[in-house]
């Protein structure tokens, strides 16, 4: 290797080594900062323990990707810094790249350790707590309990532009509220009497599909009382941006009552 040559090589080690340094004090600082400041306050809340299970995950995919972020910010920052242009004026093109075959094995090495490793954390998640979110009549894999015979199941009808409420447990009466009792673990039974729409309940943490002729089975355990909005979130027709209405997770006794009255 020529002289010039040895000074190139140098000069690329060192500059390596200061962007992998910075990277990872950018990294240590930032990834504390967003799983303890900004994690808590992802949405959708800790509602109910499928809301606070998605915090969970929104979390870590935060966490992962922050370095994947500090890494591109600290790189593009340091090739303002280090390769900036000290006389203009010769407006002259750098060296040519011809390739780095270490770079690229450490890419792709990188890229498919992050890819696989959040592929087995999301099917753990999914064995662990259950899914149930709208995965059709027969969910993958329901959560914990959810066969229970104190299981509450609710119907929940959309049809343009309105969602109704059918409660099995209660001789079938139906309501254009949505009441749930705290602490209980509920089976929403979605579909549609016309086309499709979506059953949006955001605080509650679920979402699922309304499709005409199918029983779209979706589950939450509820926590604390709670006021939370429901919204259609596929395009139904002229009147799609106000299918929407609003529902309450209230104490046993106070459900009890309620649902009394509504019979």
């Amino acid at each position: 290797m020529s002289a010039d040559g040895g000074r190139r090589a140098e000069r690329s080690r060192h500059h390596v080594r200061n962007v992998t340094l910075l990277w990872l004090l950018a990294s240590a600082v930032m990834t504390p900062i967003v799983v303890y400041v900004f994690g808590p306050h992802l949405p959708p809340g800790r509602g109910t323990d499928e809301a606070a299970g998605q915090v969970v995950d929104n979390t870590v995919l935060l966490a992962v990707a922050t370095p994947i972020a500090a890494g591109v910010l600290v790189f593009i920052a340091y090739s303002l810094w280090a390769f900036r242009d000290h006389e203009p004026q010769l407006q002259t093109d750098g060296p040519a790249l011809r390739g780095n075959s270490s770079a690229q094995f450490w890419w792709i090495l990188a890229t498919a350790t992050v890819a696989l490793s959040l592929s087995g954390y999301g099917t753990i998640r999914l064995l662990e707590t259950g899914a149930g979110g709208g995965q059709g009549p027969e969910p993958i894999a329901p959560p914990p309990h959810a066969s229970s015979p104190s299981t509450l199941q609710v119907q929940v009808i959309a049809q343009q532009w309105q969602f109704t409420y059918r409660w099995p447990s209660y001789g079938g009466v139906e309501t254009r509220e949505l009441e749930l009792p705290a602490h209980a673990q509920i089976q929403f039974n979605v579909t549609s009497l016309d086309v499709i729409h979506s059953f949006w309940a955001y605080q509650l943490g679920v979402k699922a599909d309304a499709n005409p002729g199918v029983n779209n089975i979706a589950y939450v355990k509820t926590r604390d009382p709670l006021a939370f909005e429901v919204r259609c979130a596929e395009l139904c027709g002229v009147w799609h941006g106000y299918m929407y209405n609003s529902g309450q997770v209230v104490p046993r006794a106070s459900f009890a009552s309620w649902i009394a009255q509504q019979r």
